[in-house]
């Protein structure tokens, strides 16, 4: 995750109110964010045989 230093943005008792990212550290974890959020709303379809999957794809010129 690289060699950075977490800095904090704090209140005037020193309490942590915030953070400062690199904005490519925040981007990953938007990107992980919104790929948790998919996962979650397919939780419930059917799996795909792996067979199946593959010639899906061969069929769509994907592999």
């Amino acid at each position: 995750m690289g060699n950075h230093r977490t800095q904090y943005l704090v209140d005037e008792h020193g309490k942590k109110k915030g953070v400062i990212l690199p904005v490519a550290r925040y981007r990953r974890l938007l990107e992980d964010l919104h790929d948790l959020a998919v996962v979650a709303e397919r939780r419930q379809e059917k799996a795909i045989p792996l067979d199946e999957m593959k010639r899906r794809l061969k069929t769509h010129g994907a592999l």
